[in-house]
């Protein structure tokens, strides 16, 4: 082979690499219906605390373990909480008892007591009243003195009183309890069936239960330990559904659409996700630095995120990605 030969050749090498790194010299740049864009797989986690402040009993799961959703982490020592709960339910039972007493007024021997009691005054008052007439007519003779007179009004008149009081206590008694009273009655039985309601609520915060399925990134606390309402005890990454943040220029945002399906591939890792676009956002924003991108670090880009269909515990939360649309539409000219 001659020298000439070779140069061609290197030649026609060197041009085809060149046309190879950069798509035909940018004449079929995205012309094949091919967009590729990076990303990573987000990180979504939540930290966990109970509602309630209490001594921490029983801590089941351990980081870096698999939970599924509704899996108890933690648990409270429920003692105190029984406690309230009880004093709570006994308060109710003492606040409907006396609402049943109040609407179910006086005891029939009450009415009775209170009926004799005025049969009692009336009896003394037509007494009280006889000796009254009697003496009326024996002072104008002088037979009685004028204060065994008086005396004889005086009690005449009390006896009077007295049985206006007795007719009004036996009202009473048969009337039974004042509309107000019934109300204010039923606003307390109200009133502590909602702190037995809250005692109960209490109860169950005392567990912690995971709210999605996920893994236990930290475990911030031990059993023993006092914790306060709202404090970080657990936090758990939620992997499922798992979901990429990828980045689109503006140019190439014409070429996709919510519902496309992409290809999603990770550094290191043979398989390849199957993933749907769920979300485009409407606003732009610069190109985030930890994105690796072929575009000038000034382009405006927009935020997509990508819905793993098939993700497994190879693709890691925070792990760089390469989205592949297959089925972008062609690039306007």
């Amino acid at each position: 082979m001659n020298r000439r030969r070779l140069i061609t050749l290197v030649l026609i090498l060197a041009l085809v690499l060149a046309a190879l790194f950069t798509k035909g010299f940018g004449l079929f740049d995205g012309r094949d219906g091919t967009l590729t864009l990076n990303g990573n797989v987000d990180i979504r986690s939540v930290d966990l605390g109970f509602r309630v402040p209490g001594r921490i009993a029983d801590m089941p799961v351990e980081e870096g373990q698999k939970v599924a959703a509704g899996a108890v982490l933690a648990r409270l020592d429920n003692r105190p909480f029984n406690d309230a709960l009880n004093a709570a339910t006994a308060q109710v039972g003492v606040a409907e008892a006396e609402l049943d007493k109040r609407i179910n007024g006086n005891r029939p021997q009450d009415v009775a007591r209170a009926a004799a009691e005025v049969a009692a005054t009336r009896a003394a008052l037509a007494k009280a009243n006889e000796d009254y007439q009697r003496r009326a007519e024996l002072v104008k003779t002088g037979a009685v003195s004028q204060a065994l007179f008086d005396a004889s009004k005086a009690e005449y008149l009390s006896a009077q009183a007295q049985l206006r009081a007795a007719e009004q206590a036996l009202s009473l008694q048969k009337a039974g309890a004042r509309t107000e009273d019934v109300e204010a009655a039923r606003a307390q039985r109200s009133a502590a069936i909602a702190q037995r309601d809250k005692a109960s609520t209490d109860i169950s915060d005392t567990a912690i239960t995971a709210p999605a399925g996920g893994t236990i990134l930290t475990r911030a606390r031990e059993p023993g330990a006092i914790v306060q309402a709202g404090e970080t005890v657990f936090t758990l990454t939620i992997d499922r559904p798992m979901r990429v943040r990828a980045f689109v220029s503006g140019p190439d945002l014409s070429r996709i659409s919510p519902g496309m399906k992409v290809r999603v591939t990770a550094d290191g890792n043979a398989k390849t996700y199957q993933g749907t676009i769920g979300f485009i956002s409407p606003t732009a924003e610069f190109t985030p630095k930890t994105v690796e991108t072929q575009d000038l670090r000034s382009d405006l880009v927009y935020r997509i995120r990508v819905i793993v269909t098939d993700p497994d515990d190879a693709l890691r939360q925070g792990q760089p990605v390469t989205v592949t649309v297959p089925d972008a539409r062609p690039a306007a000219d």
